[in-house]
């Protein structure tokens, strides 16, 4: 029911451009969730009946057919709870902070591999004061086969090996999450 309180004049609902926004932050949160990948719609909270509309809008790629599937996800979705489409919000927020995380771990092994490689034993000294639980024999061993492997333009076995390695190292000192499985670069 919309209009004016006559005792208060409070207006009794919401105005049509607040509905409006409303309809299109969940336009935009259905079209986050078609455009993720199936292991990681498993992982959030959505309702089961939700997850057939998501899917079944993933497998329409006609432009138009997609378009009215994804108008049709968002009507479903407006009719969940709004603690429903909170914590799938949550959930997609908190994927996110870990994936920068993550990131955030890779490159800090990226920079110890680099510094690894260009400085020595004394990167490996401040390695190995910073991480003393790391292998320092197994460490000095990848290092001079990463650097005879570029010296002879060999594949980079050791290169990757070392990057494991510290990324574990890492990992186990409790710097970062340790559970995405990101490939190493080279």
């Amino acid at each position: 029911m919309r209009g004016i309180d006559p005792d208060t004049g409070d207006f009794l609902g919401p105005s049509r451009s607040e509905q409006r926004r409303g309809a299109l932050e969940i336009r935009t949160l259905a079209e986050e969730l078609v455009a993720l990948a199936p292991a990681h719609l498993a992982r959030l909270p959505i309702p089961e009946e939700l997850l057939e509309h998501i899917h079944e809008t993933q497998r329409i790629t006609s432009h138009i057919a997609h378009k009215r599937q994804l108008q049709f996800l968002a009507k479903q979705m407006r009719r969940e709870s709004d603690d429903t489409l909170e914590a799938i919000r949550d959930a997609m927020d908190a994927g996110g902070e870990s994936a920068r995380r993550e990131t955030a771990l890779l490159h800090n092994v990226e920079a110890w591999r680099v510094r690894l490689l260009e400085d020595g034993d004394t990167a490996l000294g401040e390695l190995l004061s910073e991480y003393p639980t790391a292998d320092r024999q197994h460490l000095r061993q990848l290092l001079r086969n990463a650097a005879e492997e570029r010296h002879r333009n060999k594949p980079p076995h050791a290169y990757r090996e070392l990057f494991r390695e510290l990324r574990e190292l890492l990992v186990k000192q409790g710097i970062g999450d340790g559970d995405a499985g990101a490939d190493e670069s080279e």
